[in-house]
Formats: structure tokens, sequence, C-alpha cells
């Protein structure tokens, strides 16, 4: 019994390790593929803030929202918080700067109503990347449609490959 359990261990390392000393893939835009139904659901939801974004239009990211939802976003170990309201009319306003925000090898979670999607990020202006981090997106699953409810994210200048 111990040989098997040992065995599986060692498996479960060898994969684990795999993954994390193998280097991450930065696919083209769109950014993923998840496990089910679902999880494709919830990414759609987190593609279509980022499309938004990208278009400064703030009524396509606000519609990705709960109403009231939130944004922590951490610079230099200091939080700014925010309405995703109030984001979205931040980054709706005018200009012709294009920008874009991509993430890679999500970790998507769901359960019944509720889901949370963790991943690294880049984000570009005029395709170069500017600074990276880590997104944190809590979504909830209202009439059938899934809402971001909270966004945190770590944002620093130290990217790879910038």
């Amino acid at each position: 019994m111990r040989l098997v359990f040992a065995a599986a261990g060692l498996a479960v390392a060898s994969v684990f390790a795999g993954g994390v000393l193998a280097a991450p893939a930065y696919p083209v835009y769109p950014v993923y593929a998840a496990a089910g139904p679902e999880e494709d659901a919830v990414l759609a939801t987190v593609q279509a803030l980022f499309d938004g974004m990208s278009k400064r239009d703030a009524a396509a990211i606000k519609e990705q929202a709960l109403p009231g939802g939130t944004m922590v976003l951490m610079r230099n170990g200091n939080p700014t918080q925010m309405t995703i309201e109030a984001f979205a009319d931040r980054a709706g306003r005018p200009g012709t700067t294009h920008t874009q925000e991509r993430i890679h090898d999500p970790v998507v979670r769901v359960d019944n109503d509720l889901a949370v999607v963790w991943a690294p990020f880049e984000y570009l202006i005029e395709g170069k990347v500017d600074h990276c981090g880590t997104d944190l997106f809590n979504l909830v699953k209202k009439d059938g449609k899934w809402l971001i409810a909270s966004v945190a994210d770590t944002g620093r200048k130290d990217c790879g490959g910038k």
C-alpha cells in the first residue's frame, strides 16, 4: 500500500514540477480554452470586459459587471479601490492609444452560481507590454448570465519579455 501511495505521489510531483518549470505560453488573443461550457461562459464574460476596455466602451464594460461591483488595483504595494462603473467611465474616455489586456493559463472554478478566475495578465499599450501581474475575478450568475462582482489585480513593470 505504501508503494502505491509513493508512486502516486511521485507522479503528481512530476506533473506539478513540470507545470511549474515549463515556460508559460503567451497565445494570441483570445488567450484561453477552459474545461467545460460553464467555465467557457465565465471566461467569455472576462473577455467581453477586456474587449470593452480595448474599444474604450464604458457601456460594454459595465454590461459585464454586477451593479456596484468593485475593483482593487495594487500598484507598488498600494491599493486603489473603485467601483467597476467608475473604472468603466475612466477606461471609456476617448483616446487614440490602442490598449489590450490579455490573460494566460487561467484557473477557473465554478460552484453553482459563483465563479472565480485567477490568471496572469499582460497589459499592452500600442502592442508593447506596459505592465503585468495577476488578475482575480469573482463572478456571480444572475438570471442565467455571468457578471463580474469584483476584480483585484497586481500590476508591476518587471515583466519578462518586456
